[in-house]
Order: structure tokens, then sequence, then C-alpha cells
């Protein structure tokens, strides 16, 4: 069943800095709360639900968690969901909120992401304490999965595959700057070629630097609200029809590292949306690495296995040029990707683009529908996907 006209998404906000020297999360988290519930003409004083993940501060704090936060903000409410499934959880979020509001647990949903690793110096694959607890631990460590070399793998198969070639990856990149120029918070605005990204520095063969994305402060928030909310306020009605969620484990070695969660949370989003891949005007794609997105292009049904390459090559992804629109801010290669985690700018720059608020350089014509589609985890081992597509009425 669609989730067209459940909700709607009224309020959407991007925190401008990059590196946060001077805002802790905590107040991260604030800016982009009022940023959202202003860009909404909402008060705080409204917001009855909210929706956060682990990166609000003190989450694993015996007794606290997210109330911390809850007082921080002031919020008074009948509804809390703190689902942590890593980058893809704000996407996830957005389907949350809108059962929830269907169900009447709220009126007005409050949906964050904070972070500030680049001004900690924090390391995106650094090992915590929590992941030494899991039981594959003892197993795995010794041979050293950390994130690029997880993604490395993904990328090398994928060329052994189906004879994918580095030039082709680049082609992603590329179309990402082409995007961040346009960008004046972008951490990378400038437009690089192909032979740059091959030139640049091999990180995990065979993914160079500039096949990686940015690691970057900041935040977002997003308002979602009930029907009877949004046709109040002087809004564009930006609607979710379906969305999707899927888990994808290793299964104990006998699994397909080319096939990520996102087979069956795009499915599931698109049967309840009713749409097809060829119906999406605009695409919000996870881009942790160049490979992320053409793993993403295959498994959500916009080309066929084995063709991404071909796909993405030639501009295939430059707004204007290509075949598909995807992450016209320039998305985590080259804008940021804020406490290493996407997927609640992939929702922002989807809402921007159906808005027609994207800049005019890359602004999809008459932007009807939109797909925003996030991973928690990494690609190659564990990992959770989610996919929502969003529709202006």
């Amino acid at each position: 069943m669609s989730l067209k006209g459940k909700a709607y998404i009224v309020g959407a906000y991007e925190h401008p800095t990059r590196k946060a020297v001077d805002r802790t999360v905590a107040q991260l988290h604030a800016d982009v709360a009022l940023g959202a519930i202003a860009d909404a003409g909402l008060s705080l004083e409204d917001v009855d639900g909210y929706f956060c993940a682990g990166d609000i501060p003190g989450w694993s704090a015996p007794g606290t968690g997210p109330f911390s936060l809850v007082e921080y903000l002031g919020l008074k409410l009948r509804y809390l969901d703190s689902t942590e499934s890593w980058g893809s959880a704000y996407i996830n979020h957005v389907a949350h909120a809108v059962e929830a509001i269907e169900a009447g647990r709220c009126r007005v949903a409050l949906i964050t992401l904070a972070g500030r690793p680049r001004a900690e110096a924090a390391r995106p694959d650094a090992m915590h304490g929590e992941i030494m607890d899991t039981v594959e631990f003892p197993f795995e460590a010794p041979y050293k999965p950390v994130v690029t070399n997880m993604y490395g793998m993904v990328a090398k198969r994928h060329m052994y595959e189906h004879g994918t070639t580095s030039e082709q990856l680049a082609w992603i990149k590329v179309a990402a700057s082409h995007h961040a120029q346009h960008n004046p918070h972008a951490v990378l605005p400038n437009v690089v070629t192909v032979e740059d990204v091959l030139n640049s520095p091999l990180i995990v063969d065979p993914l160079h630097r500039l096949d990686c994305c940015v690691v970057s402060d900041g935040g977002g928030a997003l308002i979602v609200a009930h029907p009877d909310v949004a046709r109040s306020l002087n809004r564009p009605l930006i609607t979710p029809t379906g969305a999707g969620y899927a888990i994808k484990h290793l299964n104990g070695g006998y699994f397909d590292i080319l096939a990520s969660g996102g087979v069956r949370s795009g499915a599931e989003a698109f049967a309840q949306a009713g749409v097809k891949p060829a119906d999406i005007q605009y695409a919000s794609l996870y881009d942790s690495f160049t490979i992320t997105v053409l793993v993403q292009l295959e498994n959500l049904g916009f080309c066929k296995a084995g063709e991404g390459g071909k796909f993405v090559a030639d501009g295939g992804l430059i707004s204007g040029v290509g075949k598909l629109p995807v992450n016209t801010d320039g998305g985590g290669l080259c804008n940021n990707h804020p406490a290493n985690r996407g997927g609640m700018t992939k929702v922002i720059e989807a809402v921007r683009q159906l808005r027609g608020e994207a800049h005019p350089a890359v602004q999809v014509p008459n932007c009807q529908l939109a797909l925003a589609h996030g991973t928690g985890g990494q690609l190659g081992g564990r990992h959770g996907s989610a996919t929502l597509i969003l529709e202006r009425e």
C-alpha cells in the first residue's frame, strides 16, 4: 500500500559548516533542528515526535541515550524512535515517521543528524569497543577488515566479473565534481577529470583517493508532518510514496558481494510506490566510494547487472547531460559526509530537487519524482539498505 498523502516532508535543512571547530555535537543537532523547523514555518513547540540514531551525544551512556538530547532541545514528545542503522538510519526514519503519524502517535516529527569527525580527527575505520564485542570480531579481526579494504574488494570483483574499468568508476567522481562546483559549501568544489581521479594516490586497489568520500562535520534535519499540518503551511507538498529496508549479511560466507541490501529495499519501495526505476527523474545515492554508486544503480534497477560502468561513463550522472542526474549537491564524494553518515543529506537534496530549490545549473526541470537511497554499514560486509521514493503533489 502506497504511503502517498499519509504525511509530508515540510522542512529540510543542511548545516553549512564542514569543520565545526566552535560547535559541540549537541549544538550542531540544535542548529539543524531549528533550521528545519524554521524552513517548515513551525515552532519547536509543534514538534511531538523525535527520530534519532547513534550520532547523538551520549548514545551509549547508561540511563540517558536520546533523553539527554531531547532535554537539550527542550522537546515535549509523545513519540520517540531511536532506531540505529548507521548511514541508512535517516532515510529509514522518514518511513518510520510516516507510519507513526498515520498511527496517531505524533503530528510533527523531527529527524536530526550531526557530528564532527573532521574537527575531532576521527578515523572512519577505527574499531570501537562496541565492535570488539560483536560475535564475529575474533574471527574477522585478524584479517584487518577496514572500510577501504571492503569497498576495494567489491570494486575488484565488479571489474573481474563485468570488465568494469577504473575510468568508468572515475566518471562518478567527475559527475559529483560538476555538481559540487555550484555548491558554495562543498568540501571539494573544483571540477576534476577522469585523469585527475586516476592520477590521485592509490588507497586500496583499485580505488584511488578521489574514489573516496570526504570526511566532514555538520549535519541536517527533516520535518515530517501530518497532512492537516502540511496543508496549513506555505510549503511545497513532498510526500513519501514508497519505502523499503533490508539487512544484508554474510550468510556464513554464502553471499553475492555485488548484491547489496538495495536489491530488496529498492524492489519493496518501487512496489509500494507503484512506479519503476525508469520513472525516477532524480536520484540521491549513497556515495561513500565511487563503487558504492555503481552497485546501487544496478541493484536498484536503473541498469542491468554488469552495465553500471557503461551507465555512468561519459557524464551519465551529470544533470542536464546524462541519463539520470545523481547527487546534484556534490554528494559525499565532493560536498559533505557529516558524522560519516550520508543518508540525511540524500533526502535533503531530493527534497530540494522536488521543490525546485536546487542550484539552477543542476536543477532537474519539473522534477516530480525522486529517489533517496542509503547504506548503513559496509558493502562487501554486513549492512542495512534503505530506499525512499518521494513525489511532489
